[in-house]
């Protein structure tokens, strides 16, 4: 076992019992399970500023106070993270309902600006957060554009697709309200959701202040939650034009996708714009 982890075990008075188990799921950083005479714990290792930026927004999600179950960062160390291991149990029904009642309750913690006080990460990639009153020139300063200019040098964009991409960055104040800024997990995939014999619980964030739709889009993103989730969250106020609105924010993770995975990703981001285009004609 590392060093460090072991120091950092000792130091949380986790006394190891096995060896560590690698668990799925683990993209971008190595995950864990270990079992220890106090239980059993989750251990990530990773780069460790994205560590300590993961830790700090399950603290976040943790002391917005909601009935979502975040897990407990225990200990952190030098690339090493140790965190609260949860029971899970298939999804149904009764925890469709309880993500959309607990999901609507953490966006409702509202905050001064759109943004963050220090950056953090989406996967690999860092992700700017100095915040900004006007959530649409967030979404184009600090998300569109940055990675749009990133997957163009990289030539994943052609010109011709990042204009395309940069025309939708750049009239948002045309059809898109300004809004309130809600604390958001920020990387809310549907495999960063877990059903526990608790709850439903949310894992590995990004988190920030924006729209919420970040949130709702990244879950339809590759698949749905269901009826059942959107009837509790939206609790008869679905947004106008949501539609045009989850394209939007679905943009960024297809972006990020797209700088990440590589190419593969080109034409789903192609797609997403096409569906902005449309809502201009």
């Amino acid at each position: 076992m590392d060093a460090v982890l072991r120091d950092l075990l000792d130091t949380l008075g986790l006394i190891p019992t096995d060896k560590l188990q690698p668990l799925s799921g683990g993209d971008i950083a190595a995950v864990y399970a270990l079992t220890t005479r106090q239980g059993q714990v989750v251990i990530k290792h990773d780069d460790s500023a994205r560590l300590l930026g993961e830790a700090e927004g399950l603290r976040a999600l943790k002391g917005a106070g909601t009935s979502l179950v975040i897990p407990e960062v225990l200990g952190e160390s030098l690339g090493w993270l140790v965190i609260e291991s949860l029971d899970t149990q298939p999804a149904n029904t009764q925890s469709s309902v309880a993500l959309g009642e607990g999901l609507r309750e953490l966006h409702g913690v509202i905050g001064d600006a759109h943004g963050w006080h220090q950056d953090n990460a989406c996967g690999r990639t860092p992700q700017p957060n100095s915040p900004l009153a006007d959530g649409r020139a967030f979404q184009r300063e600090r998300r569109l554009l940055p990675l749009t200019q990133a997957c163009y040098q990289q030539g994943l964009l052609n010109g011709a697709l990042r204009r395309r991409v940069e025309h939708q960055a750049e009239q948002l104040e045309t059809w898109l309200p300004d809004s309130s800024a809600s604390l958001i997990h920020g990387d809310l995939w549907s495999g960063n959701v877990l059903t526990t014999t608790r709850g439903p619980a949310l894992i590995d964030p990004a988190v920030y202040r924006h729209y919420p739709d970040v949130d709702v889009a990244m879950l339809t993103l590759f698949g749905s939650p269901g009826a059942p989730f959107f009837d509790a969250y939206w609790n008869g106020d679905k947004p106008t034009e949501w539609p045009r609105r989850e394209a939007l924010f679905q943009l960024y993770p297809l972006l990020n996708h797209l700088l990440l995975f590589g190419s593969g990703y080109r034409s789903a981001v192609e797609r997403c714009v096409a569906v902005l285009e449309a809502f201009e004609s």
